[in-house]
């Protein structure tokens, strides 16, 4: 039912998580147990590779595509088990030859497989988001380093304060965006499949393998079933010890939440009174035809309004993760994990389309740069001229406002002092251009990459 037209920041995006994405992510969990069961020794190979063929497997990477199973029915079959994994089964069974059919879901519980798909999932999804956040990086690396000496006014708590640069406003978007890079990495690359067993204690699997000559291959299963998926191998079962989920899930909301402070600069620096910043390509109004509105920010920003509280979501159902197997705070996880990453999946996308568009009005800049007459420099004034005048004398110069430079001309303890040089707003940058360069520096080795 949900195809986005009520969440326009994920439409087009969302491929990674959607129904059909799951449910190829459950049938290649279902089939990569079989082909684990034959990598350890114990299913016959010609038996997992007919499985495979059967519902379509094309490697860890793709999975099982070409199934042919229908999303809405296993929805619909779902209700009654309270997780599709339970009518799947069944389905995979049915597909698969007679001979292969024991070693379908042999030892497993529900939750074995649709963590390990959510796994899987969330991994593709994650790497796609990390595509997308570097090309926001390189974006953004690119209008620091063209505009590293480019004074513009800074704002604190909305009002004009000191001198800054458009170069070192770009250079920590940049140093957000990178470190939800990292953030977003390590939690992706530490994905773990899921085999446990009905009460996580894999004694299916040992008793399984007992049975079947080779007890040894129960403690090898965990490691080839997250190989055959392209996950990481878990060191124990995490059925209710939900840390796989929580953390990706924080470094999403991470994620969303750099590209949110950059979308959220943007629109108001786009605002017509303001008018420093544009996106490429505005978006209409179906009343005004004069808008030029700063859709791909107001898209990121919906996003990041959002994120936080599923975010929180996840650790609520973390916390109350109880007993063996949670009683409903693991089925809340599954559409708040998903919808989290689907607004991550979208914001990145329309952060690099905001970035790689984004104009800067330099006279704009300028203007605004001059509105207060010299008074955004008054803490320089303050701390050059204090010893020489004092600061209540300087307070009452900055209190008159206009004409701050004849005013500071006509203090006969100002002579020999430059006052225009000491209004310049350039000369009171402070670090800002080696805070660029620091942030814009080419990676070691990046050169011979």
């Amino acid at each position: 039912m949900d195809i986005g037209l009520l969440s326009p920041v994920s439409v087009g995006h969302d491929d990674a998580v959607s129904d059909s994405a799951v449910l190829d992510a459950l049938v290649t969990a279902e089939i990569a147990l079989v082909r684990a069961w034959s990598a350890v020794g114990l299913a016959d190979a010609a038996d997992a590779d007919a499985a495979s063929r059967a519902l379509g497997w094309a490697g860890s990477t793709t999975g099982c595509r070409a199934h042919g199973l229908d999303a809405d029915a296993l929805a619909v079959a779902a209700v009654a088990g309270g997780n599709p994994v339970i009518p799947l089964v069944a389905l995979v069974r049915d597909r698969v030859p007679e001979t292969a059919r024991r070693w379908v879901h042999r030892g497993a519980t529900s939750q074995d497989i649709l963590d390990s798909a959510l796994m899987l999932v969330a991994h593709r999804a994650g790497s796609v988001i990390r595509e997308r956040l570097r090309g926001v990086e390189t974006a953004l690396t690119a209008l620091a380093r063209e505009r590293r000496d480019e004074v513009a006014a800074a704002r604190t708590l909305t009002q004009h304060a000191v001198p800054t640069t458009i170069g070192l406003r770009a250079a920590n978007w940049l140093r957000g965006v990178r470190r939800a890079i990292e953030r977003v990495d390590a939690a992706v690359a530490a994905l773990p499949a899921q085999l446990g067993g009905a009460g996580g204690t894999l004694a299916s699997f040992v008793e399984i393998a007992s049975l079947e000559g080779h007890a040894a291959a129960a403690s090898e299963l965990s490691a080839a079933f997250a190989a055959e998926l392209g996950l990481a191998a878990p060191d124990a079962p995490w059925h209710t010890t939900r840390w796989p989920v929580t953390e990706l899930g924080d470094a999403v909301v991470q994620a969303i939440d750099a590209l949110g402070v950059l979308a959220s600069d943007v629109a108001t620096l786009s605002r017509t009174e303001i008018g420093e910043l544009s996106e490429g390509s505005g978006g209409g109004s179906s009343a005004m035809p004069q808008k030029q509105n700063p859709v791909d920010s107001v898209l990121i920003r919906s996003a990041a309004l959002r994120a936080p509280n599923l975010g929180a979501t996840l650790h609520l159902a973390a916390a109350l993760a109880v007993d063996e197997r949670p009683d409903g705070a693991w089925h809340a996880e599954w559409p708040t994990f998903r919808e989290l990453l689907r607004l991550a999946l979208g914001a990145s996308a329309h952060a690099v389309s905001l970035v790689q568009g984004l104009a800067v009005d330099s006279d704009a800049v300028a203007r605004n740069l001059a509105l207060t007459n010299g008074l955004i420099v008054s803490e320089r004034l303050a701390i050059v001229l204090g010893p020489l005048i004092g600061r209540d004398e300087v307070s009452a110069v900055v209190a008159a406002g206009d004409g701050l430079g004849a005013a500071l001309r006509a203090l006969p303890q100002l002579d020999g002092v430059d006052v225009d040089a000491l209004l310049d707003p350039a000369g009171y940058t402070g670090l800002a251009g080696a805070l660029v360069d620091d942030a814009t520096r080419p990676e070691t080795g990046a050169d011979d990459a």
